[in-house]
């Protein structure tokens, strides 16, 4: 006889009262989380155990009525891993996504993940992911803007005004405390201003929106970029002053010299190693390159520009304190995070927790006996 088997289920109104919006604890997770992947207490998809996840991308045609066809955005993706540590359980966020759903009422993409036993599978918690994995796209960057950027720094730019960037720039407000000014682009302008608006009734500092790319990144202290994939921007390198920290979460493109010129710190080597070996499995490396954040550093590497992968600078690295970050106040330094599975079940685990430590959510039973023996 099998013993009962329930888990917890968590709708996005739970996840709130859990504290998934709590960004600060949010950031101390994630960095919980970066010093496991710096240890390697972890493992994600793939014979690597690095992989972002599997992709399901529909065909441009298709014979069969009832199949997908490709689209903006369009995808379906599994990513699962392991997280060591506390956490000590595996997970999965389930990821479906396409642009088309602004037309149905629906955000681009609808997430779910699920907590599991590490050791005989169960679920632990199934619960809604849209906010979670808001709250930990924008943690990243809140990491490595406590790790990296100047702690005095006055003027942040926020490079792209949707909602992922609305939650980064919250992360970052928690690490730097001397903020005076918000620079808000945005290729619409409305939504510039509506942002701008919301940055001084909430943190009570002077923010200004603007629609012009180069206002964007020059004279800012702290860039955070995560502006749209369909519209990928590109900056140049007179516009980035000394001491500048440039937080990248989505596709940018720049000059050849700022790269070359600047430091570069990753979110996790292995995982943009990872990318590269897909790249040239791929069978047209180039074109994979195109669609991946990190494409343009990949490209200075493959040319001997940049040193190799495996010598650069993993954000774990900096948090372990393996190998330094910033290295002085007039250093210009770009990060750049792609994502990853460990930092969805790291602040899932936590709200779990939360949400079994208050009485929240709604317990479900998978079976009170299986049905095979």
């Amino acid at each position: 006889m099998y013993p009962k088997i329930d888990f917890l289920y968590l709708s996005e109104p739970d996840m709130i009262a859990a504290g998934v919006l709590d960004a600060e604890r949010c950031v101390t997770v994630c960095e919980e989380t970066f010093s496991l992947l710096g240890e390697g207490d972890y493992l994600m998809g793939g014979a690597n155990h690095n992989n972002h996840g599997m992709n399901i991308v529909f065909p441009k045609e298709t014979k069969f009525p009832n199949m997908p066809v490709a689209g903006p955005d369009r995808r379906f993706a599994a990513m699962p891993g392991y997280l060591g540590g506390r956490f000590d359980v595996c997970g999965n966020k389930w990821y479906g996504s396409n642009h088309a759903n602004a037309e149905k009422g629906l955000p681009r993409s609808i997430l779910t993940v699920m907590i599991n036993d590490k050791d005989t599978g169960a679920p632990l918690a199934l619960m809604s992911a849209n906010l979670l994995s808001a709250a930990r796209t924008g943690a990243v960057p809140g990491v490595a803007a406590k790790h990296l950027a100047n702690a005095d720094a006055k003027i942040v730019s926020v490079v792209g005004c949707g909602p992922i960037n609305k939650a980064c720039f919250t992360a970052i407000m928690t690490q730097l405390k001397a903020v005076e000014k918000v620079v808000c682009f945005d290729l619409f302008l409305d939504k510039a201003n509506e942002f701008a608006r919301w940055a001084e009734g909430k943190y009570g500092v002077t923010a200004v929106g603007v629609d012009e790319t180069e206002a964007g990144f020059r004279d800012a202290d702290v860039i955070t970029v995560a502006a749209s994939r369909l519209k990928p921007l590109h900056f140049k390198d007179e516009w980035i002053k000394d001491g500048a920290t440039i937080l990248v979460s989505g596709p940018v493109n720049t000059d050849e010299s700022f790269l070359t010129g600047c430091k570069i710190v990753y979110d996790h080597t292995p995982l943009q190693e990872a990318y590269v070996e897909d790249a040239i499995a791929s069978g047209n490396k180039d074109a994979y390159y195109s669609g991946v954040i990190g494409g343009p550093f990949y490209r200075l590497i493959d040319a001997g520009k940049l040193p190799p992968l495996k010598e650069s600078t993993g954000l774990g690295d900096v948090v372990n304190r393996k190998k330094p970050g910033r290295e002085s106040a007039t250093e210009r330094v770009i990060f750049i995070a792609c994502g990853m599975a460990v930092f969805d079940i790291s602040w899932g685990f936590e709200m779990y927790q939360s949400a079994k430590e208050k009485g929240i959510g709604q317990s479900l039973n998978l079976w009170d006996k299986p049905s095979l023996s």
